[in-house]
């Protein structure tokens, strides 16, 4: 066994972490990472999200470095034991670090509901609503395509949905391309700006005139646009309400977002790029954001997001966390119990997991009627059979193909 670093102190019993690793696997062809950590108990032990999904092996590497810091430890100490892995790395923040501790986290409190015989949501604090009011994602080539998209989900329950359409260039993000190609450019699939504030506003007025006015409408930027720019979007929108506009500008340029927030008649979500909970904070400190909209594994777990939470309720924004198919059912799961104990919830984004992720993760909860509502049993009431996991082996993620396509008419390489 590996050295320990000790106990700092005489902990109520004798249960002590006796092995972490890494699960990795691709059910839906997206390679998620999950933490599991062992314990002298027999039979238990606790699951967590770690997904970076771009970058999962770095992620697998790093926890190499912290397993010798845990080995041996109570693992009732969730906060020592993640400060103390945080500190020792000196530097500190970053989506690899802040997966591996957002994945120990996890884990560990869905031991210490495995303990408590509780739901994570009962240790903290229990519930103030019933459920996780949800958004999906709907897109098509054209508008009206988008909205026969749209009206499946609405279907379904459905009562918020994100909504992209296609231009030319197969940088758009969120939707297939269309037909045309700018037959001038030196990238004729290349993404442009000004066709995007163009269609962008009619694909809202096209999906009020076909979905009326009874369903919430969000649209992601996904980091496109300049400070002056996004406000241009945000204006050419209001007569069309949309719940929020997602990441208008790219991280780099966040010291501008309270300005854009200002003038903006939207609402503003923005944090999904955010890696580390000091960053997030920023965010809703300097009155940036209206929804906060972070990857909890990419700012620290649970314990982070929680004290996020907290402070979003303080200041009045509200949170949406980000939960797309590469979120583990585990960080949904986290996701979920802050949304259903925390007065500051917003929406929550959805995924649909497909039958071959069910059989990975049994127990992982389930969009009914537009709603994620957490489950009752001990912990996340998730578990993952490794049998199955290992079925699907991950290979290197298909955004980094994508990524390096997103280009200017001109070919200047975009902000995917």
């Amino acid at each position: 066994m590996p050295a320990t670093f000790g106990q700092p102190w005489e902990p109520r019993d004798d249960v002590r972490i006796t092995d972490v690793r890494a699960i990795v696997t691709a059910p839906e062809g997206i390679p998620l990472v999950v933490i599991k950590v062992e314990t002298s108990d027999d039979g238990l032990y606790g699951l967590g999200c770690a997904t970076f999904t771009q970058r999962w092996q770095a992620v697998v590497a790093y926890l190499e470095h912290v397993r010798r810091l845990v080995i041996g430890r109570y693992p009732g100490d969730i906060e020592d034991i993640l400060r103390m892995v945080r500190f020792t790395a000196y530097w500190r923040e970053g989506p690899v670090g802040n997966n591996v501790l957002s994945g120990l986290d996890l884990a560990l409190w869905d031991i210490a509901g495995k303990r408590a015989g509780m739901p994570v949501y009962e240790l903290l604090g229990g519930r103030v609503r019933a459920a996780a009011d949800v958004y999906l994602h709907a897109e098509g080539p054209t508008p009206e395509a988008t909205a026969d998209h749209a009206r499946e989900l609405m279907d379904a329950g459905l009562r918020h949905i994100r909504i992209q359409t296609g231009q030319p260039g197969i940088g758009h993000y969120g939707a297939p391309p269309s037909a045309d190609r700018y037959t001038w450019a030196k990238t004729p699939t290349g993404w442009r700006v000004e066709e995007y504030l163009r269609r962008t506003p009619a694909l809202f007025a096209r999906m009020r005139e076909l979905l009326g006015d009874d369903v919430e409408l969000l649209h992601d930027v996904h980091s496109r646009l300049t400070p002056k720019t996004a406000v241009m979007l945000a204006r050419s929108l209001e007569e069309f309400r949309p719940f929020f506009l997602e990441d208008v500008l790219a991280p780099e340029f966040w010291d501008r977002l309270p300005e854009v927030r200002a003038a903006s008649p939207v609402p503003i979500a923005v944090g999904e790029l955010a890696t580390s909970a000091v960053e997030a904070a920023r965010l809703v400190r300097s009155h940036a954001v209206d929804f906060l909209r972070c990857h909890i594994s990419d700012v620290g777990g649970l314990s982070a997001a929680r004290r996020l939470a907290v402070l979003a309720e303080l200041e009045g924004v509200r949170t949406a966390w980000h939960s797309p198919g590469d979120a583990s059912p585990f960080a949904v799961a986290a996701a979920v119990a802050l949304d259903v104990s925390s007065p500051a919830f917003g929406i929550q984004e959805g995924h649909v997991y497909d039958e071959a992720a069910h059989e990975v993760f049994p127990g992982m909860i389930d969009i009914v009627d537009g709603w994620l509502t957490p489950n009752d049993a001990p912990g996340w009431g998730i578990d993952l059979d490794e049998a199955a996991a290992a079925r699907f082996p991950a290979t290197f993620s298909g955004h980094d193909a994508w990524a390096a396509g997103v280009r200017a008419p001109d070919g200047a390489l975009l902000a995917p």
